[in-house]
C-alpha cells in the first residue's frame, strides 16, 4: 500500500498556506529519507510509504500552534522529524528563521547535514547532547526522542532560557506525564494529533524540578 494522503491534502489540514515550492522541497526530502533508510534505519520501514500522513503532517502540525515562532530546537532530531520539515516550511513562510537540529549520533548528523545542504535550509546541525547546550530559542520540540521525564531534562535549559516546549507524543502520553510529575512541576496542555487521533501535541510551560526533601 501507499499513502492515501496527497501533498495537497496534507497542506489542507494546516491553518497556514503551504507554497508549492515547500511541497517540492518536502517531496525531495522524502526521497532522501527513503534512499537513506535502507542503510540507516531512520524511520520504521513500514512507515516509509506513509510519508505525508505519518511524518510530514505529524511534524508540520506544530506550526498550527506556533506560526509566530522563528527559532526552534529539535531534540534528538534523528531522521529530521519534525525539525527538517519545520525548516522547509519556515524557509518558505518567514524571513530569517533558524532551526537547530540536535542529535548526539554523528551518523544521523551527517544525514541531517546532507538534507540541510541539498535543500538550502535555514537550519544548523548540532552534534551534541541537548543537556550540554545553552541556546536561546522560542520553541523546543521533539518526536520519538525519550520518555517525558527524561525529555524534560533535555529541554530544561532551553525552557529556562525562555522556550516553550511542544512535543509530539503517542498514545502513552498520559502515563508518561504522570510519571514525569514525580520529578517535575509544569503546566501542560494536550491537543489531539492531526496525524493519529491516539497521539497528542503536548505543550509544556513553567518547568521546575521537584525539590527533594
Amino acid at each position: 500500500m501507499t499513502d492515501t494522503m496527497t501533498p495537497a491534502e496534507m497542506a489542507d489540514k494546516l491553518v497556514f498556506h503551504v507554497k508549492q515550492e515547500a511541497l517540492d522541497d518536502l517531496a525531495a526530502f522524502g526521497r532522501l529519507v527513503e534512499d537513506k533508510n535502507a542503510v540507516m534505519n531512520l524511520v520504521g520501514p513500514a512507515t516509509v510509504p506513509y510519508y505525508w500522513s505519518r511524518h510530514v503532517l505529524d511534524s508540520a502540525q506544530l506550526l498550527n500552534h506556533r506560526q509566530d515562532a522563528r527559532t526552534w530546537a529539535d531534540l534528538g532530531a534523528g531522521a529530521g522529524f519534525p525539525g527538517v520539515v519545520l525548516a522547509i516550511l519556515l524557509k518558505h513562510m518567514v524571513e530569517a528563521p533558524k532551526v537547530y537540529l540536535i542529535d548526539s549520533l554523528a551518523k544521523r548528523c551527517r544525514f541531517l547535514q546532507q538534507a540541510v545542504a541539498e535543500l538550502a535550509l535555514p537550519a544548523v546541525v548540532v552534534n551534541d547532547r541537548a543537556e550540554n547546550l545553552d541556546l536561546k530559542v522560542e520553541v523546543v520540540t521533539a518526536r520519538a526522542c525519550a520518555p517525558m521525564t527524561k525529555l524534560l531534562g533535555f529541554a530544561e535549559r532551553f525552557m529556562h532560557n525562555g522556550a516553550d516546549a511542544w512535543f509530539l507524543k503517542g498514545e502513552n502520553v498520559g502515563e508518561e506525564l504522570r510519571e514525569a510529575g514525580k520529578a517535575w512541576r509544569f503546566q501542560v496542555e494536550e491537543t489531539e494529533s492531526l496525524s493519529d487521533p491516539r497521539g497528542r501535541v503536548v505543550h509544556i510551560q513553567r518547568l521546575q524540578r521537584v525539590q527533594s526533601r
